[in-house]
């Protein structure tokens, strides 16, 4: 599998194809495998560098509520 950073590059990649004012899960941003194929420790820590790309880059991207399954949500605002 890939390096968390690899795949941190790969999620800031696929924003482009989000419409403005969707709203999406960082899942969303892969395969169903290849999310599947990550392991669940690597799956936390790219859910926190990918949030921590997004506060801190010139995204635009907001975080906003979290599903009841504890999912991160974000919205693109282009």
């Amino acid at each position: 599998m890939s390096d968390v950073n690899d795949l941190l590059k790969k999620a800031v990649v696929e924003t482009e194809n989000i419409f403005n004012g969707e709203k999406f899960l960082l899942k969303d941003l892969f395969k169903g495998y290849e999310w599947n194929r990550i392991s669940r420790s690597d799956r936390l820590l790219l859910g926190t560098l990918f949030l921590n790309y997004i506060n801190t880059s010139e995204k635009n991207i907001t975080a906003i509520e979290k599903t009841s399954s504890g999912q991160q949500q974000y919205r693109m605002n282009k």
